[in-house]
């Protein structure tokens, strides 16, 4: 039985200023024709300019395969922003070789490798690396960025931030969550220091995990991509200070679920819906059952009476989105199904029960 080979995606960490968005874009005009999907999440006007990469003349660039999550820190925004993102990506007719993620430099890079073990994206995407790239001349300086006063704007301009971490604990995050580490701008500090630097920061790697210097993100995309590292399967063999943040609070604590998931922690499973008539009516029902039933994610469609567009629902936790987004192709199947994704053990029965219940009280 053949199976799908998954799509490796590859996620960049460091810090504002460290040069990642050149790291990206040496990586772009040397890619060999490999189709590569970015998606960006530096935010704001501290964050990367789009036109550096959208329409910059790089053969293989379009501007479909450049994403922006601009709603904030990535990793705290998992299933708002970046599994819808990552679903679009790989359900394309002509997926990506590999998907490269920027990270937002405030975030931490764990949450985001447990992601890739949701129900959604799982079979089909694994992480082939992450790489923390390191601002040589801030480090030899005793800092973590170049300018912490650009760090400290864009931390307060993320309203959806749910972390506080100090900066040394977000970059010790991002070096023990690494795959490989670029101390970037070597050729500024020169090389003696770059020796020292590669040393105090090897002394703080997991066993294996090189430090290469480099200047202007120039390094050889055959060793930035490729590390096959399979990280969200090696969660345990990557420590962070959240880690020990979560080891302090309640195993029911609901942060701690948003990010500790592991891949068999999930359930998810598919429920005919049929005709609706009244869509807003549907939305509050489903806001009771993932109130009732601790749900995380609904999403699907359905057919609303006497339209004749489909209709479709995408709910995260209590907030829900719902639109006409095509009509109905002639002898098309309008059977209404919704994927359900909770903890595991959520009740299958008395969420497809309350739908069905639901559907009786619209048909009366």
């Amino acid at each position: 039985m053949n199976q799908l080979r998954k799509i490796p995606a590859t996620v960049i960490t460091g810090f504002l200023g460290a040069g990642k968005t050149t790291l990206i874009r040496h990586m772009l005009e040397n890619a060999g024709g490999k189709r590569i999907a970015l998606i960006i999440n530096e935010f704001g006007d501290l964050g990367i300019d789009r036109q550096i990469v959208n329409g910059c003349g790089i053969e293989g660039c379009h501007e479909d395969d450049v994403v922006e999550l601009a709603n904030g820190c990535i990793c705290c925004t998992v299933a708002d922003d970046f599994l819808p993102v990552m679903e679009a990506l790989i359900d394309r007719d002509t997926p990506p070789d590999h998907i490269v993620i920027e990270t937002s430099g405030l975030a931490l890079p764990k949450p985001l490798i447990r992601a890739f073990n949701w129900p959604e994206i799982k079979t089909r995407v694994t992480v082939d690396g992450v790489v923390s790239v390191v601002d040589g001349p801030a480090l030899a300086a005793g800092q973590f960025a170049s300018n912490i006063a650009a760090v400290q704007a864009q931390r307060e301009a993320d309203e959806s931030l749910d972390h506080d971490n100090p900066l040394e604990e977000v970059f010790t995050d991002q070096l023990l969550a690494a795959d490989m580490v670029l101390l970037n701008k070597a050729d500024v500090i020169g090389e003696d220091e770059s020796k020292r630097l590669i040393a105090e920061l090897t002394a703080r790697l997991r066993p294996g995990v090189h430090v290469v210097a480099t200047s202007h993100g120039n390094i050889g995309v055959d060793v930035l991509l490729g590390l096959d590292a399979g990280a969200e399967d090696d969660l345990d063999a990557r420590p962070s200070h959240h880690d020990h943040h979560h080891d302090d609070h309640d195993d029911d604590d609901d942060h701690d679920h948003h990010h500790d998931h592991d891949h068999d922690d999930f359930d998810s499973f598919i429920v005919d819906v049929p005709v609706q008539r009244d869509p807003a009516a549907l939305e509050a029902r489903l806001i009771e059952i993932v109130e009732a039933h601790n749900v995380l994610r609904i999403k699907g469609f359905v057919e609303v009476a006497g339209k004749p567009m489909r209709h479709v629902v995408q709910g995260v936790g209590t907030r829900f989105t719902r639109y006409f987004d095509r009509p109905w192709a002639d002898g098309e199947d309008r059977q209404g199904r919704l994927v359900v994704i909770g903890q595991a053990g959520i009740d299958h029965a008395a969420i497809a029960g309350a739908l069905a219940a639901d559907a009786q009280e619209s048909a009366a």
